[in-house]
């Protein structure tokens, strides 16, 4: 069986891999996909983007599809960046600008309580869709620390830990990590759809 994993992220496809079990599954990506266009990513929650590309790539290429949208919700700006946070400081920026802005809008605030979720779609080729999420609590400090990882990493201490995602071995961020937590309950819910 056929898996693509709907993403032209580098760091996101690397994550995966290195946290699901895709034994069994022949697996590519949206990169060895060059003629299909970007989904444009226009839902305004984290599950209609997943839905959205898991079930474009699907139809796209005739093979099943997962796909995932993650963000970062910030209980003192009401959930922000939350959907946006790949293009919170504007379109195009990078992880630098978005932290700025981040920390521009948390200045002076006490209440620096986040949260990292992550939905993962799985579309069959004829477009049904189902999904699973999965959440990591934490704070957001007050200048990044740290160079592994990518986004708002630097800026993210998980409960329970004294260091930033930027600062944790991969291997331990992948086993606390929002994304990985989604994986496991998306291999949980469907490793029998996914036997070849």
């Amino acid at each position: 069986m056929n898996l693509v994993i709907a993403t032209r992220n580098a760091h996101k496809l690397e994550e995966i891999h290195a946290i699901f079990d895709f034994r069994g599954l022949e697996v590519c990506s949206a990169f060895d996909f060059p003629h299909i266009p970007d989904v444009v990513e226009d839902g305004e929650t984290l599950e209609a983007n997943a839905v959205k590309k898991a079930v474009e790539i699907a139809r796209a290429t005739g093979c099943w599809s997962m796909a995932d949208d993650s963000g970062l919700e910030v209980a003192a700006l009401g959930g922000a960046p939350g959907v946006y946070s790949a293009r919170y400081a504007g379109e195009p920026c990078s992880y630098a600008d978005n932290n700025a802005k981040l920390l521009r809008e948390l200045a002076g605030r006490s209440d620096r309580t986040a949260r990292f979720r992550t939905v993962i779609a799985l579309s069959d080729p004829a477009g049904n869709a189902r999904t699973v999420q999965g959440c990591c609590a934490g704070q957001i400090i007050e200048a990044p620390r740290g160079t592994n990882g990518f986004g708002y990493d630097p800026l993210f201490v998980p409960e329970g830990h004294a260091l930033t995602f930027a600062e944790l071995p991969a291997e331990e961020k992948n086993r606390i990590s929002h994304r990985a937590r989604a994986l496991h309950a998306a291999h949980a819910a469907w490793a029998p759809l996914l036997r070849p």
